[in-house]
C-alpha cells in the first residue's frame, strides 16, 4: 500500500480538512478557517487497504466522505467519517468500466463528481455524489456534428480519442502544458463547459446543464490571418472566450463575449512587430531549464507555429494574468557535435556521438490585464502557485505535497521527512 494526502475545504463552513492515508491508517485533521486544529480522527484503512484516494465530499452535517477507487475491482468505496463519534460507514459503488472509461473527477460545492466516456455510445456520464447518494447524468452528444482538423466528419468518441479531455481547474492557474490540450473541460456549479479546438478554424463549445441535462452548442470562428493558421486554441474564463491562432508570419489574439460571440478585444501581431501587450520577455524553455529570451517576434512566431498553441487566464483580487504560448516535444536523432536548436541549452555531453532526444520545450510570454480587460504595465508579481512550486523544488524534504486554493491564499500541505511531521504553509500572491 502507498501513502496519500489530501487537503480540502468545506465550502459551507470553511473548515479545512487534512486527510493523511498512511499504509495502515487514516488520519483526519479538522481545522477552522483560521487554521487552528479543532478535531482529529485516526482510524484504520479497513475496506480500503489497496485502494487509491480519489477525492472527498461533505454532507450537510459537515462530516466528510472519502472516495477510494480500485481499478481491479472496478469499484469506489465511499466511507463517511463521523468526527463526533469517531465512527464511519462504508458503501460500495460499482463503476461501469466494462462499457465506459473514466475521464476525470473533481469536487465542486462540497459534492464529488465522476465523469466517464462511453466506448460505443456517443455520450458522457456524470455521476454526482451528494449526501451518500450517486446521481447518474447521461449526456448525449449523438445529435451533434464533429469534424477533425482536415474537416473530415468524425464521431464524438473519435474526436475525444484523438484529443483526450483535459480538466481545467477553475479559480486556479492552469499551466501551459495543460492548456495546449485541444479538448478542455471547465467545471462550474451544476454546469460543464466542453471546448473542442481540433479544427484550426473554430472553437466548438458545448454548454452542459447538469440539472436538466440540456446541451447547447456554440461555435466561435477563429479570425482569419493573411496565411492559414498552423496552430490555434482557446481558453474559457468568466463568460469570455480567449482565442489564439498562429502562423510563422503573424499571431492573432481575440477576446470574445461568451453570450453574444462579439469580439471585445482583437490583436494582430506580425513577425516584424513588437508585441504591445506583454509584461515579460519572449521566452523559450527546454525541459525544466532556465528560460532563454527570444529577442525577435519573428523567432518567437516561428517556434510557436511549430508547437501546440495554448493560453491560460487566471484572475486574482487585483488583475488578470494571461500566459500565451505553446509546448511540444522534439524527437530527433543528432550528432552532438552538430548544431541544432537545443545546443544553447544542452551543455557539454560526456562524449560526442549519436543520441536520440525526446525533449519537451515551450515558448511563451506573460501579460497582465485589469479586470476591465485593459492591458496594464504593472509588473507581473509572483503568484502563490509560482512560489509554491519554487518552494517544492528547493526543499527535498517535502513528501506527498498537496495544494489547497482558498479565497485569499493557498495552502501547501506536505509530510516533512526530516521533521517526521505534517506541515502546512500559507502562500499569497505578490512579493510579500
Amino acid at each position: 500500500m502507498h501513502s496519500e494526502t489530501l487537503n480540502a475545504e468545506n465550502t459551507v463552513t470553511h473548515d479545512v480538512f487534512v486527510f493523511i492515508a498512511a499504509p495502515d491508517s487514516l488520519s483526519i485533521l479538522k481545522y477552522n478557517s483560521a487554521i487552528f486544529l479543532k478535531d482529529k480522527f485516526v482510524t484504520s484503512r479497513q475496506f480500503v487497504e489497496n485502494k487509491s484516494l480519489l477525492g472527498y465530499s461533505f454532507s450537510e452535517d459537515g462530516n466528510p466522505t472519502l472516495y477510494w477507487f480500485s481499478e481491479q475491482e472496478k469499484s469506489i468505496i465511499l466511507i463517511k467519517y463521523y468526527l463526533e463519534t469517531k465512527t464511519s460507514r462504508a458503501l460500495k459503488f460499482q463503476v461501469p468500466l466494462d462499457e465506459q472509461s473514466i475521464i476525470t473527477y473533481y469536487q465542486k460545492d462540497n459534492n464529488f463528481y465522476l465523469l466517464l466516456k462511453y466506448k460505443e455510445k456517443q455520450a458522457l456520464t456524470a455521476f454526482v455524489f451528494k449526501n451518500g447518494m450517486a446521481e447518474e447524468k447521461f449526456l448525449d452528444f449523438s445529435s451533434f456534428t464533429f469534424r477533425d482538423r482536415r474537416t473530415q466528419q468524425k464521431t464524438f468518441n473519435q474526436i475525444l480519442n484523438e484529443n483526450p479531455i483535459e480538466k481545467m481547474d477553475s479559480g486556479e492557474y492552469n499551466p501551459l502544458f495543460n492548456v495546449v490540450a485541444k479538448s478542455k473541460l471547465y467545471t462550474l456549479p451544476n454546469r460543464l463547459i466542453l471546448t473542442l479546438d481540433q479544427s484550426l478554424r473554430k472553437t466548438q463549445l458545448f454548454d452542459i446543464n447538469l440539472d436538466n441535462l440540456e446541451i447547447k452548442e456554440k461555435t466561435f470562428i477563429q479570425t482569419l490571418g493573411h496565411k492559414n493558421a498552423r496552430t490555434s486554441n482557446s481558453f474559457y474564463h468568466e463568460n469570455k472566450l480567449y482565442q489564439v491562432n498562429v502562423n510563422p508570419d503573424e499571431l492573432l489574439f481575440d477576446i470574445k463575449d461568451y453570450n453574444s460571440g462579439e469580439i471585445v478585444k482583437s490583436f494582430t501581431v506580425s513577425k516584424n512587430d513588437t508585441i504591445r501587450f506583454i509584461n515579460s520577455p519572449l521566452l523559450m524553455q527546454v525541459e525544466n531549464r532556465k528560460p532563454k529570451d527570444l529577442k525577435k517576434t519573428s523567432k518567437f512566431l516561428k517556434e510557436l507555429s511549430s508547437l501546440d498553441a495554448g493560453l491560460s487566464v487566471f484572475k486574482n483580487k487585483k488583475n488578470l494574468f494571461i500566459t500565451l504560448g505553446g509546448s511540444g516535444r522534439e524527437s530527433k536523432a543528432l550528432f552532438i557535435n552538430g548544431y541544432n536548436m537545443f545546443d544553447d541549452f544542452m551543455g557539454d555531453f560526456p562524449s560526442a556521438g549519436y543520441y536520440n532526444l525526446d525533449t519537451s520545450y515551450s515558448v511563451f510570454f506573460e501579460s497582465v490585464w485589469t479586470k476591465k480587460l485593459e492591458f496594464t504595465q504593472d509588473s507581473h508579481e509572483p503568484l502563490a502557485a509560482d512560489k509554491i512550486y519554487n518552494f517544492i523544488d528547493s526543499h527535498k524534504e517535502i513528501f506527498l505535497p498537496n495544494i489547497l486554493k482558498l479565497n485569499d491564499y493557498s495552502i501547501l500541505g506536505y509530510y516533512d521527512i526530516n521533521a517526521k511531521a505534517y506541515i502546512m504553509r500559507k502562500f499569497t500572491d505578490g512579493f510579500n
